[in-house]
């Protein structure tokens, strides 16, 4: 790939509250930035304070896409209506296909009182909707690290210095961890037509815009690109610690109601009706 994707725009994250009080930061999904095809929303958990935490997100539903749970800090407990049940530590990756549809809960566990980790929305294809739910329990020890001038990558999804994350997604997507050392420039490859933005979680990082004007972007951010080739962008004095998304646009109607994503009202109305009757997950 030739040229390189400039610097857009640098979105600040947004205090949300989900689940059973939880408190966190909406990055994706916001009246900002609504989605970015295939990523249907990316929420970021950091905190200190249990009571802001603590009762996490109870039972609840979901159908027509997938869910991504990186956890950096702390520990997350997993039950489903198909049999899984997990601990996700730091480190670990819970990657679940509700498809058809499938109820869960995530509550938090203590540990030291912190609790820090990225949930990510990615949006199925038409085709795959309805298919069958699946869950995928990533450890920390299974997922590769590519060391390269000036930091470290963990390659959970996609491919990246020819290392292959373990993570199996349904459509072509790549999801990296990514720490950057002071100063230190990054640069990725990535697929044309694809869309992609980073998220700063910590320290700051700079990009170049289209009028090559320097821009720096401060966690909690979003950056966004525009233009087509690689993505060139910088550590700040303290470095950084960056989560890097880059899928290939499904181009399909989206209609979202709460944890329903489907392609029509329809459809949509459908799952409601399944979940009220007991029906979601016996489609």
């Amino acid at each position: 790939m030739t040229g390189t994707r400039h610097l857009l725009d640098i979105l600040p994250g947004v205090p949300a509250t989900d689940g059973a009080g939880v408190q966190l930061t909406r990055m994706v999904g916001t009246s900002q930035l609504n989605m970015l095809d295939p990523f249907l929303m990316l929420d970021c958990i950091d905190s200190e304070d249990p009571d802001r935490y603590i009762a996490g997100f109870p039972n609840h539903p979901h159908r027509g896409f997938e869910t991504v749970t990186i956890m950096l800090d702390g520990l997350m407990r997993h039950k489903d209506s198909v049999g899984n049940d997990g601990l996700l530590r730091p480190g670990d990756v819970q990657w679940m296909t509700a498809g058809s549809g499938i109820i869960h809960s995530e509550i938090p566990e203590m540990v030291n009182g912190k609790l820090r980790g990225f949930q990510l929305w990615v949006n199925l294809p038409s085709e795959k909707k309805m298919m069958a739910p699946a869950y995928q329990d990533i450890p920390s020890a299974v997922i590769p690290t590519a060391h390269f001038d000036g930091g470290i990558a963990r390659v959970i999804a996609g491919s990246y210095f020819g290392i292959e994350g373990p993570a199996k997604a349904q459509i072509p997507i790549r999801i990296l961890d990514v720490g950057l050392k002071p100063y230190e420039e990054w640069l990725v490859d990535t697929t044309s037509g694809n869309e992609l933005f980073i998220c700063v979680y910590e320290g700051t990082v700079e990009g170049v815009n289209k009028r090559g004007n320097r821009c720096t972007a401060e966690a909690p951010a979003i950056i966004l690109f525009e233009g087509d080739g690689d993505v060139i962008v910088a550590a700040g004095r303290s470095g950084a610690n960056i989560l890097y998304c880059e899928g290939r646009p499904i181009n399909e109607p989206v209609v979202k109601y709460g944890p329903f994503v489907m392609n029509t009202r329809e459809e949509v109305q459908k799952a409601v009706e399944d979940f009220n009757s007991g029906r979601l997950v016996n489609v």
